[in-house]
């Protein structure tokens, strides 16, 4: 049953789909330089371009009334994010909003754990492409591997929610696959992600998902669906006889999900996006800072939160590289 105290509906796109999942970039700043997603020399968007709490907390409410109920704070890095913490606890505040996660790297985590877990975060995916130190370093530009598998433990027993997110990046076989070994002693999800052909993800290589299942399959026999529902995504999970985790696929190319897509995307700079694929989108920062009355602002600002979500497309095109008009990294659109 719906319970969202303001509007008894589900917020509906054209195509029939409910959306009440916001992905939400605070920042496009990063702590390290992953090569698929912010190169260096990268240049930053200048801060005041950038949204202050106050008005994603607009956006997240005037999402609430139109049936948004889960919130993923994003980059970027979001850590890197002066007081995070108390922008999770005014998205937690807010009506209608259930469930708020955050999207990191692990670096700044074992620090702002506490804090974050103190705001009412309910749960936490950490980046996490490969379990070998020298190639961590050769993707990240930094060498942290040890902290973040350390965090990882920490936030297995903190109890929150904790899933591994891994780009199933071009490399050793035996290497990535090796990273589901998270999975067998402690209770969180390992997901693979298919890279998307956006930013630098064009020119990177990676694994076929198709492979990787039948490369999963060989190697745990016994791999069976797992049907337990583990948050909003779109990843398809799987349980290995033994695992006290699961893994998880998000195969945005080889096993589209469109038909159930559940989701929109705010920018730091304030654009609703509606599809990783597509340059369209729709400028909430423009209302936001109108100088309207508050109860105008709102008001106008909710009815083009509906309006765009009524415009987002039935599926993305990233099987077809001329049809992909998105061409900003990955940083400044949000994970």
């Amino acid at each position: 049953m719906h319970n969202n105290p303001y509007n008894p509906y589900y917020m509906k796109d054209g195509y029939g789909r409910e959306i009440e999942y916001l992905r939400i970039s605070v920042t496009d700043r990063c702590n390290l330089r992953c090569k698929y997603c912010m190169p260096d020399g990268i240049k930053w968007i200048p801060m005041e371009e950038i949204l202050s709490f106050e008005e994603i907390e607009a956006v997240v409410r005037c999402g609430a009334r139109l049936g948004l109920k889960s919130v993923r704070l994003t980059g970027g890095e979001p850590l890197t994010r002066r007081g995070i913490e108390d922008l999770v606890k005014m998205i937690k505040d807010t009506e209608g909003i259930g469930r708020v996660s955050i999207t990191t790297n692990g670096v700044l985590l074992k620090e702002k754990l506490p804090e974050l877990l103190s705001a009412g975060l309910d749960a936490v995916n950490i980046s996490l492409d490969t379990l070998n130190r020298e190639r961590y370093k050769e993707i990240t530009g930094c060498d942290a591997l040890g902290s973040v598998l350390e965090v990882i433990d920490e936030a297995v027993n903190s109890g929150i929610r904790t899933k591994i997110n891994v780009v199933s990046l071009g490399s050793v076989e035996e290497e990535l696959l090796s990273i589901t070994s998270l999975a067998k002693d402690r209770a969180l999800d390992v997901r693979f992600i298919e890279m998307m052909p956006i930013g630098r993800g064009k020119s990177s290589s990676y694994f076929d998902h198709r492979s990787l299942l039948f490369k999963l399959k060989e190697l745990y026999p016994e791999l069976i669906m797992d049907m337990e529902p583990h948050g909003s995504g779109p990843a398809v999970y799987f349980k290995i006889p033994g695992f006290k985790g699961s893994i998880g696929l998000i195969s945005s190319i080889h096993f589209k999900f469109c038909d159930s897509c559940n989701r929109v995307r705010l920018t730091s700079r304030g654009v609703l996006k509606l599809c990783l694929c597509y340059e369209d989108g729709t400028d909430l920062r423009e209302i936001l800072r109108s100088g309207l009355p508050d109860r105008e602002k709102e008001e106008k600002l909710t009815q083009a939160i509906r309006d765009a979500i009524l415009r987002k497309p039935r599926f993305h095109s990233f099987e077809n590289a001329a049809d992909i008009t998105e061409s900003a990294f990955m940083n400044g659109i949000g994970g």
